[in-house]
């Protein structure tokens, strides 16, 4: 890292207290991975002499990558030195520094825990207009909903994942460990072992993860984090507002793991039916326990307390009750509901508990009969003195299933809307209607497709052999329309069509829908059992969507079945896609200005509309602060709630600790009551809207001058990031690409930024600002910096990405690229851009360096960059020994420890 890098990068003294406590947390566990590096052959005095030989290199290249991070590259420098290794020593070091990286990770998250304030939710009672009649009233109508998706950027195996929480856990109880006790070196040793578990556990996947690994991964993090933690949230909340009762029925989850077709033909209808049964089981077993566990708790007698007539009826008889239990009326209530709950596992899953019920009782017809019969507990301990039994264990269990139902997590179905427009040109075809509809004009597709939607008859025929593709797609919709029934209407409730670009889209889905008798005409009016959710992806969908959502509205059916789904009209915004076609300025602002437009149409047509977030973990995906980019949003975005969805990498952070869950779910809460009620002004709504409209128009010019019209920038772009190697990873089970194409615009956006980030230049999120900037002038943007949070919001994403970039390493990899011009051109442009936008972010912030004001982020960023730089060489290195002919199963390893190890350091890679 240059000089003048380091530079923008200086820390304050503040954050140099903050950096100095990580510093010791990652010396404990650096200094334990080495005592296990050191006896990883074994404790005889050659196997430990071999293991001090392997320790001595690691902390030489380490040592040499922290001095030249710090104070100038060395007389021999890192990466010569790096490139005289020899393969063994190569794969140790990549090893080492990729468990170092993941170290670090859990030291600084752990500062971060202990230097942790009040809750977000602590953070509302600072906000008058946020009070229990307006909070209310607004979550009683609202959904707020993390949706978690399968999108492969988590590089880590759960098995990993697994051991960097029990070091966590290690580290939490080591704050309240005894020294004198022996205690504290206990709990060391256990870290030892399982630092040591950690370094002989393989790092990546040795087969292609399979949609059934993805399901069970999402149902690990529901178990681990959502079923005990959403309905403290839920808790937590209605204490704040005064809110009795079980009115927080806000916050759900949601999931596309098993429902995600777009781009994935392994997922299909078995995989959906084992995503809702497995879903199913969980949630199940979860309150089984959770009754099981209140009927040991609840052992009031008849002797002390009073009941009231429904709990005495609801108590199990004398002859399914333990005759020591005779007294205990609750308990016997609780006998109740743990048989039904048993039956209504055995008749939807199949099996029975492990811990069987006294009885095969009647199972259970819906979520609400189960709470039902809680409330029936709850009253009568409230009515007879004992609210403060009812408000623990069995209150957390009436919010769990008021969020949770039989289902779990809420399942969208999502496909492509190409796929759609195939299958209904088959099914049209064969059922006689026209030759051709994919060759007709949009207008005639509309009057064709309104006219289908109105008639009573099905197209399929049962006599009929339809292609492998349209099967799939009937097959899907079928098993959808069964599970629903079986389930509850909360299991499946929307439908996602990706690429959406007219109203013949939305009228594909709904047809397609009908097949499966999920949408009807009716009688009075009609009705659609799933919500239809356009995604409006690429620069020019964000910018017709309003006009594409007003056609659709104004269908005269199309408004009366809103009203039938509690009149409102959901809108996914995408932000991956539209980051790679227009780069991240115009992105954020053609998403931004589209749902001001979409939040306008809807107040005209008198629709409510609710957005879906298509946010990734990179910035060039939407990721960063979900606060921020909540509260950033027009005003009125939230009124009916948001969904967001959380991918890849980003699950296991946010969600894989409980504690870190909890948090998380409160922000979103938080920042989306915030946003609605006490919403900050933004000159990007108003006077501003012109300046930023330009900005962008600038941006836009830059990015597409370098990614689309300059002559072999794809070319550049494979061979001078690990894309081919990244695609080879096994760490999801679709394919990188749509298509067989080459082009850019045919590649998923997850391997683009991905590959970009790898290489350290990070291009999709901030090329072009610099640019921009500079036709503009930062003395017209600093004024709006201080006015917009939107504008804020963009300029701190930037400056993360910024501070995590390395253009001395990127140019090692432009080094890979087989056309020296072509390299030159392209990595000089690269270079110039990122000068000019870190002297815009600067200069529009106001600071001396980035993340100035930022130092906590600046602190964890600058922990792991020794062993990310110390990293990068290595893999650049190995790049050219494979793309020199080495194809060898070692190196092909070391290049996939080397990405995993990189993407560690980084965080949030994809």
């Amino acid at each position: 890292m240059t000089d003048g890098t380091l530079q923008r990068l200086a820390l304050s003294p503040r954050a140099n207290l903050q950096h100095k406590a990580s510093r010791e947390t990652i010396r404990l566990l650096g200094r334990i991975l080495g005592t296990v590096i050191r006896e990883q052959y074994g404790q005889d005095a050659a196997s430990l002499a071999r293991g001090q030989a392997d320790l001595d290199l690691v902390e030489e290249i380490r040592q040499q990558s922290v001095g030249e991070h710090r104070h100038g590259v060395a007389e021999v420098p890192l990466d010569r030195r790096l490139s005289r290794l020899d393969e063994p020593q190569v794969a140790l070091l990549i090893r080492a520094f990729s468990i170092f990286s993941q170290l670090a990770n859990i030291a600084d998250d752990h500062m971060a825990r202990c230097e942790k304030g009040p809750g977000p939710l602590q953070h509302l009672e600072n906000f008058t207009n946020v009070n229990a009649r307006n909070a209310g009233a607004y979550l009683s109508g609202a959904l707020l909903s993390p949706v978690i998706t399968a999108h492969p950027t988590e590089v880590r195996r759960k098995s990993i994942l697994d051991r960097e929480s029990d070091i966590a856990a290690l580290l939490i109880a080591r704050e309240h460990a005894s020294a004198h006790t022996g205690e504290a070196a206990e709990i060391e040793a256990q870290l030892k072992r399982e630092i040591r578990t950690l370094w002989q556990t393989r790092m990546f996947r040795a087969v292609r993860i399979h949609v059934t690994d993805e399901i069970e991964n999402a149902v690990a993090v529901f178990s681990r984090t959502f079923l005990a933690q959403l309905p403290v949230v839920k808790r937590r909340l209605a204490q704040l507002y005064g809110l009795n009762g079980s009115v927080m029925a806000c916050l759900k989850p949601g999931s596309w793991v098993g429902g995600d077709r777009d781009g994935n033909p392994f997922v299909t209808a078995k995989t959906l039916e084992y995503a809702i049964r497995r879903q199913a089981e969980a949630v199940l077993d979860h309150y089984l326990n959770q009754v099981n566990i209140l009927g040991t708790e609840l052992s009031l007698s008849d002797e002390f307390i009073t009941t009231s007539a429904p709990l005495k009826a609801l108590a199990a008889s004398p002859e399914h009750s333990s005759r020591h239990q005779l007294d205990e009326p609750y308990r016997r209530a609780l006998v109740t509901c743990y048989s039904r709950l048993a039956a209504t596992r055995k008749a939807l899953i199949g099996r029975w508990p492990a811990l069987a019920p006294r009885w095969e009782a009647e199972p259970y017809a819906s979520p609400e009969a189960f709470e039902a019969d809680l409330t029936t507990i709850v009253d009568s301990l409230r009515d007879n003195g004992d609210a403060d039994l009812a408000d623990g264990r069995l209150h957390n269990l009436r919010e769990a299933v008021g969020a949770f139902g039989f289902h779990l997590a809420t399942m969208d179905l999502r496909q492509n809307a190409a796929v759609h427009e195939r299958t209904f040109d088959e099914l049209l075809r064969e059922a006689g209607v026209v030759e051709s509809y994919s060759a007709l004009p949009e207008g005639d597709r509309v009057k064709l497709l309104v006219g289908e939607l109105a008639s009573p008859r099905l197209l399929r025929s049962p006599f009929r052999t339809y292609s492998e593709e349209t099967q799939r797609e009937l097959e899907v919709v079928d098993k959808a329309a069964e599970l629903k029934r079986a389930f509850g209407a909360g299991s499946i409730a929307n439908y996602v069509i990706s690429k959406t670009e007219s109203v013949s889209d939305f009228l594909e889905t709904l047809a397609l829908m009908k097949e499966a008798g999920l949408f009807g005409a009716g009688e009075a009016a009609p009705g659609a059992a799933l919500r239809v959710i356009p995604l409006f992806e690429t620069i020019n969908d964000l910018r017709s969507s309003a006009d594409v959502m007003a056609a659709y509205l104004d269908l005269p059916f199309v408004k009366a079945m809103i009203e039938a789904q509690s009149g409102i009209q959901e809108v996914m915004i995408g932000y991956s896609d539209s980051n790679k076609d227009g780069g991240y300025l115009t992105s954020n602002w053609e998403i931004h200005s589209s749902i001001a437009r979409l939040t306008e149409l809807g107040r005209k047509r008198g629709i409510r509309l609710r957005f879906f977030h298509g946010r990734g973990g990179a910035v060039g995906r939407g990721g960063g602060s979900s606060f921020d980019a909540i509260r950033a949003l027009p005003a009125h975005a939230n009124a009916t709630g948001i969904r967001i969805t959380e991918q890849g990498e980003v699950v296991a952070s946010k969600y894989g600790d409980p504690e870190i869950g909890r948090s998380s779910l409160e922000t979103i809460v938080v920042a989306a009551l915030l946003s609605e009620l006490n919403h900050e002004p933004d000159a990007a709504d108003g006077e501003a809207g012109e300046l930023l409209a330009g900005l962008s128009a600038a941006a836009y010019r830059a990015y597409r001058s370098l990614v689309y019209e300059v002559p072999g920038f794809d070319r550049y772009f494979r061979q001078s990031t690990p894309l081919p190697e990244i695609s080879d990873l096994k760490i999801g089970s679709r394919p990188a690409s749509r298509s067989t194409s080459g082009r850019i615009e045919d590649l998923r956006a997850i391997p683009w930024v991905f590959s970009w980030s790898q290489a350290r230049v990070m291009l999709p999120g901030w090329y072009g600002f610099g640019t921009a900037a500079r036709e503009i002038g930062a003395a017209r943007l600093k004024p709006l910096y201080a006015k917009s949070p939107f504008f804020r919001s963009t300029v701190s994403n930037m400056e993360m990405v910024l501070a995590k970039s390395s253009l001395p390493i990127a140019r090692r990899y432009a080094e890979l690229v087989e056309d020296a011009a072509l390299a030159a051109e392209v990595f000089g442009r690269i270079e110039a851009e990122w000068a000019l936008t870190v002297q815009a972010v600067l200069d529009v912030t106001g600071q001396s360096s980035l993340l100035e004001r930022s130092p906590r982020l600046k602190a964890s960023i600058l922990l792991r960059l020794p062993y990310i730089d110390a990293l990068n060489p290595l893999q650049v290195d190995l790049l050219r020994r494979r793309r020199g002919g080495d194809d060898s199963e070692h190196t092909s390893r070391a290049i996939h420890m080397s990405i995993n190890g990189v993407s560690a350091g980084l965080r949030n890679s994809g």
